[in-house]
Formats: C-alpha cells, sequence, structure tokens
C-alpha cells in the first residue's frame, strides 16, 4: 500500500465532483454536515459495544469502521478544498501545538 497522499485525494475528489456537476452542492456548510453525518455513522458501529467488544471488532465491524473513516475523510478532504485550506499544513501545525500544550512526561 503506497502513502497517503493528500494532494492526490483532493485532486481526485475534485476531478470526480466535477465531472458529476456536484460542486453546486459541496458548499462549505453542506460538507460541514456531510462530515458531521459520516462521523455519525462511524458512532453507530461502537454504539452498543462494549469498550472491550470495541476494541476486538469483527470483519463485518471493520470493514463497516474503514468505510466510515474513508468517508469522513473525503469529506474532509473536500472541505478543506473547497475553503482553501492546506490541511497537510494544518494537521502538522497542530500536532506541533498540541506537542507543546501536552509535554510528556
Amino acid at each position: 500500500m503506497k502513502p497517503l497522499d493528500l494532494d492526490e485525494v483532493r485532486d481526485f475528489l475534485r476531478k470526480f465532483a466535477a465531472d458529476r456537476d456536484w460542486e453546486q452542492y459541496h458548499t462549505p456548510k453542506n460538507l460541514a454536515m456531510a462530515i458531521a453525518a459520516e462521523a455519525g455513522e462511524l458512532l453507530e458501529v461502537f454504539q452498543w459495544l462494549t469498550p472491550e467488544e470495541s476494541s476486538v471488532l469483527t470483519d463485518e465491524q471493520r470493514r463497516a469502521v474503514a468505510d466510515e473513516m474513508a468517508d469522513v475523510l473525503q469529506y474532509l478532504v473536500r472541505l478543506a478544498d473547497v475553503i482553501g485550506i492546506e490541511v497537510t499544513d494544518e494537521l502538522w501545525r497542530k500536532l506541533r501545538e498540541n506537542k507543546k500544550r501536552f509535554p510528556a512526561g
């Protein structure tokens, strides 16, 4: 499996939306709502599991989690593109900030 290239994903999603004339629906509000909806679907997989059960998922549960994680990620990448945020840069900025806010030890 090759490393994740968010620029490649962004470009794919941009073309995917354009080819289907979906840009009209990909407003920041709609994309943010889609992220929340997909995150809710991710939560649904875990909703009635015990903490122990959530750590040992069935193949079907793992597939459902993977699907919902992919949905959240693609909407997040699309939202960043639509509003002009370099999500990779912002992720690294936030990770550095968290490292300062929460020092080890």
